[in-house]
């Protein structure tokens, strides 16, 4: 054995001290802190797109995490060999980052738009972004032993501490910030930002000593390249978006918004009669035209209007078009509509081709909107009313398929009165005929008689509802009240008809859904595919 000598022994001894101040540590854990945070925006804002173009909210956020998480495991491995050049290997990886999060939103719904191909697109972009995140804590791991001396383990707890921090505000950022200010492709390119200015900026500084000029001036070069075309592309991002959006639609777009729970985009042309059609779509599905709406709502409000109807509660409808059917008995005392969106109620209100379609319903004095999750909203409701309308969109996502359980029509009984009368927009019976029939044996199994019908309305084809009423003790008859108001489609004999299903569209052997076993979500899903 030989012995060491202390000139040997000095050069080890100061590498194993630490060369850096305390602040420059909080401002690596600081680091950790952002990038944690942009990393969980980036899988928020790929799985928010998914749902809005796609639907199918659990399988886009089943495949997103998966492939991200998956991803990040193979970054990891891949980032070993970097941690010689940890700082160089660290700000190359978080300019990248940025890059590939930044513009996902954008490059996705182009693939969506133009291209016409989505799923292997996500799937590649989503194994990019968790590809890069993976290879970031080996490498901050590195970097933070550099800056104190300390145990492995004890690096990994504040790393991964801080990590679990930063993934907590990216996910109640995403929501509450990004999404109501800056819209999802514009705030994932600001979160694109943050994430370059976190991972060279701030790694740069702190090791501005040990890095050579050539790498500093390189690393800050490729950075000011990243931010520039950030920048550049959140110029554009508007005219981008409304170009790309505009590939989805036969018509011109009149307004479009996203908002935290949905995209609305409302289109107007000239149809085939010479009349103006407006439509509505959210996430993309058709919600009404006004050249035939009122088929649709008439044949959903006034079959239920025929009971008493002093007190009306409708559910969804947030377009009003429901509630000016409603409010077009004089007998009328009091609506309450209840609809999630926020945005969908002020576009009723104020945007001038929906608010002239709707009759200005939202400004009549017997409307109070409310804007709340119709479930929970049930939960604490105490008043009852004669009359209900539900014009919920299609159980085609998991949101909307508890909307269509035995658990909410037994939640709803809570507000009925044992005369009261219930109509439900249930789909087509023709395209979706297990979906519908569904929907009807769910109803029937919370404990309501039942009577099935359906009408043609152009923009949809064949379409369904179910009437019920509490109790179970025999089938609502299907009629009008006594003080219709002059209708343009529905009377007595269109709804003798109504009640008449062919034979091949008849009651189906199908489940009831509920909340614990969706059964509606799965028709849907098999039914509409290829419509």
């Amino acid at each position: 054995m030989g012995t060491t000598t202390p000139a040997a022994t000095a050069p080890a001894a100061a590498a194993a001290r630490p060369v850096h101040s305390r602040g420059s540590r909080f401002l690596l854990l600081f680091a950790v802190f952002l990038c944690a945070a942009c990393g969980l925006v980036y899988e928020l804002a790929l799985t928010a797109l998914g749902s809005y173009l796609i639907g199918n909210s659990v399988m886009q956020t089943s495949v997103v995490i998966s492939v991200i998480v998956f991803a990040m495991g193979i970054g990891s491995l891949a980032a070993k060999p970097l941690q010689k050049r940890a700082v160089g290997a660290f700000a190359l990886v978080e300019g990248l980052l940025a890059l590939a999060g930044g513009l996902s939103v954008l490059v996705l719904y182009v693939c969506f738009a133009w291209l016409r191909v989505y799923m292997p697109a996500m799937v590649v972009v989503s194994f990019v972004v968790g590809l890069l995140i993976g290879a970031e804590i080996p490498l901050l791991m590195t970097l933070l032993q550099r800056i104190r001396r300390q145990e492995a383990g004890s690096a990994v707890a504040d790393i991964f501490a801080v990590d679990y921090i930063g993934a907590l505000i990216g996910g109640l950022c995403f929501p509450f910030l990004l999404l109501p200010v800056f819209g999802q492709l514009k705030g994932a390119l600001v979160v694109g930002a943050v994430n370059a200015l976190a991972g060279v900026l701030v790694v740069l500084w702190i090791f501005r000593r040990q890095t050579r000029r050539v790498v500093r001036i390189g690393l800050l070069s490729g950075m000011a390249v990243v931010m520039a075309a950030l920048g550049t592309v959140y110029v554009l991002a508007d005219d981008i978006e409304v170009t790309a959006r505009q590939q989805l639609y036969r018509d011109p777009i009149i307004h479009a918004e996203t908002t935290p729970y949905q995209d609305i985009v409302v289109t107007r042309s000239t149809a085939f009669t010479g009349e103006q059609d407006t439509r509505l779509f959210l996430n993309g599905d058709l919600q009404f035209s006004s050249v035939d709406e009122y088929r649709y709502h008439e044949a959903l409000v006034h079959p239920a209007m025929s009971g008493e109807h002093s007190s009306v509660l409708i559910l969804g409808g947030g377009d009003a078009l429901a509630l000016r059917e409603v409010l077009r008995y004089d007998d009328v005392e009091k609506v309450t509509l209840v609809d999630l969106d926020p945005a969908m109620t002020r576009l009723a209100r104020s945007f001038g081709p929906l608010r002239d379609l709707n009759g200005r319903a939202l400004a009549d004095p017997r409307v109070t909107a409310v804007n709340a999750d119709a479930f929970n909203w049930l939960r604490d409701a105490r008043e009852r009313y004669d009359t209900v309308v539900i014009d919920f969109p299609d159980p085609d996502t998991a949101a909307l398929a508890k909307l269509y359980s035995v658990e909410f029509y037994h939640l709803l009984r809570k507000v009925l009165g044992p005369d009261s009368q219930v109509v439900v927009q249930a789909g087509s019976p023709f395209f979706a005929p297990k979906s519908y029939w569904s929907i009807q044996a769910t109803i029937a199994a919370a404990g309501y008689g039942t009577t099935p019908y359906q009408v043609d309305v152009p923009s949809f084809g064949n379409w369904g509802y179910v009437l019920a009423r509490p109790g179970g003790d025999g089938a609502p008859a299907l009629r009008l009240a006594d003080g219709v108001p002059p209708l343009r489609f529905l009377d007595d004999a269109v709804l003798r008809a109504a009640a008449v299903f062919p034979v091949d569209r008849r009651p189906q052997k199908v489940r009831a859904s509920t909340l614990m076993d969706p059964v509606v979500l799965e028709y849907s899903r098999h039914e509409w595919k290829n419509y």
